[in-house]
């Protein structure tokens, strides 16, 4: 073996170890204090060594270096000896921060610093945690199961205490749904395990016990009845969208807010959380998450038209197929969704474009849309064509979005990617709500096109999650600022 074959290794060989020594800090810190740690954005908890340096590269896609985590594990084991409230901390952007910025203070000194907001124990968020249910439990309905069982390993204040579902035909229905939520051909396996609790009509999901509850009509069940009191109910069948369809919900004792993972009609505020969550009050009992689609385009809209302005454009979106249509040719009450999903492309319209005025009132009536339904399960892409208040080049506005989705309040809900051979399965399980493709950014003069991938499953989801712990009053502050 020649010494660069050695160097190599042995350079690897030091970051794995360092890894391993990360993975204790990082649960640690989940477990003890609710503190969920990232690495641009890549959570790192109960991650392996591999997903650990694997997110540390990232920074390579974002047009950056690769991030040590030589630089990185410091900072996680100063902050774990630090008695600190829940918080979002990316150690990625820590260690380019205290880099950029440190002017000589030592790192604990420095983070101190930083972290004052979550240091301080008067600033700690609520103890008494957030009953949830989900009524529906199809594809969106099933992650948000996944995404809130996984959080409650850090903490109890998003309780999934049950889902709704109508009685299916099989003898062995809780089975079915067991099975449904263990094992998922887009977005893999289960991660952790799943009990059927007959007896209790009941699923036990990594410790979460999950009442089972089965009903035709939303307003006919009291939930007090399964010890859930003041919960979220997030409707998720997409079957009511008005308000007098979703206020069934709150007839039901123990239900206190209805949360629609769909664009809500009438005076439904469609909120699309990073843009304008801000117009939630106490007094809206009923809310929409919007659509997916309007999420992923709704925040690159906003960063792009506070940076440039938009005068007006158009939306096309290339979306997987869904549900709503037909695996073979069959009857559709839609116009064309009624052809094999499978095997066409499928012209269909979209409203996400209209969508846009209601979370951005500046955009209402600038911008017209389409949608593609295309042969494939999962992730969508959204091609933004506009024009902008002035005139810009490719490198700017890559350089804006980049940094947009790296140092911005909008990152959480903007991701940017460089790499000239990702496709579309890369985006399977993005937590974003769209990941904006720079290669493929075109600018001439002030007219500008985007490309914009999303996990319009998965990454709505995560949205929808978001929605739920600001609702819920448990929504954790994120570093660095």
């Amino acid at each position: 073996m020649s010494d660069k074959q050695k160097e190599h290794l042995q350079t690897w060989a030091n970051h794995e170890a360092i890894a391993e020594a990360m993975i204790p800090l990082v649960g640690g810190l989940y477990r003890d204090n609710e503190v969920v740690t990232s690495v641009y954005g890549r959570a790192v908890i109960n991650r392996s060594v591999i997903d650990i340096l694997k997110a540390h590269r990232f920074g390579r896609q974002l047009g950056g270096e690769q991030l040590s985590v030589e630089r990185t594990y410091p900072i996680i084991e100063a902050i774990s000896k630090m008695d600190i409230q829940p918080a979002g901390i990316d150690i990625g952007k820590m260690a380019d921060k205290y880099q950029q910025e440190g002017e000589g203070r030592d790192l604990e000194g420095f983070l101190r610093s930083e972290l004052a907001e979550v240091l301080d124990p008067s600033n700690a968020t609520k103890d008494k945690p957030q009953d949830i249910v989900l009524y529906g439990f199809g594809r969106i309905g099933r992650l948000l199961a996944r995404i809130l069982i996984e959080k409650i390993g850090g903490g109890n204040h998003l309780r999934l205490r049950a889902i709704v579902v109508r009685k299916g035909g099989a003898s062995n229905d809780l089975e079915k749904r067991a099975s449904l939520l263990r094992r998922d051909s887009v977005h893999g396996p289960f991660d952790g395990t799943i009990v059927v609790d007959e007896e209790n009509c009941a699923l036990i999901a990594n410790g979460t016990f999950i009442n089972v509850i089965y009903s035709n009509s939303p307003d006919s069940i009291d939930y007090t009845e399964y010890g859930i009191n003041d919960a979220i109910i997030v409707d998720n069948t997409g079957i009511w969208r008005d308000e007098d369809g979703l206020g069934q919900h709150l007839k039901c004792p123990g239900a206190s807010r209805v949360l629609l993972t769909a664009p809500g009609k009438g005076d439904i505020k469609n909120v699309v959380h990073g843009v304008n969550d801000a117009l939630i009050s106490d007094d809206d009992l009923i809310l929409s998450a919007a659509s997916c689609t309007t999420n992923a385009i709704v925040p690159a809209l906003k960063a792009v038209n506070d940076e440039f302005g938009v005068l007006n454009g158009h939306v096309e979106t290339v979306h997987s197929y869904t549900n709503d249509q037909n695996l073979i040719d069959n009857y559709h009450k839609g116009s064309r969704r009624g052809r094999s999903a499978a095997l066409n492309m499928v012209l269909t319209e979209t409203g996400a474009a209209k969508a846009v005025g209601k979370a951005l009132p500046e955009l209402d009536g600038k911008l017209t849309g389409n949608a593609i339904r295309v042969p494939t399960p999962n992730v969508s892409m959204a091609i933004l064509n506009l024009n902008l208040g002035r005139e810009t080049t490719v490198d700017e506005l890559n350089e804006f979005l980049r940094e947009t989705s790296l140092n911005s309040p909008l990152r959480k809900q903007i991701d940017y990617v460089m790499s000239p051979e990702v496709v579309s399965t890369d985006f399977v399980g993005s937590r974003y709500a769209g990941v904006v493709d720079g290669l493929a950014t075109i600018a001439e003069g002030s007219r500008c096109v985007l490309y914009v991938w999303y996990d319009n499953e998965y990454g709505y989801s995560c949205q929808v999650i978001r929605m739920l712990q600001k609702l819920g009053g448990v929504y954790r502050p994120g570093f660095p600022k």
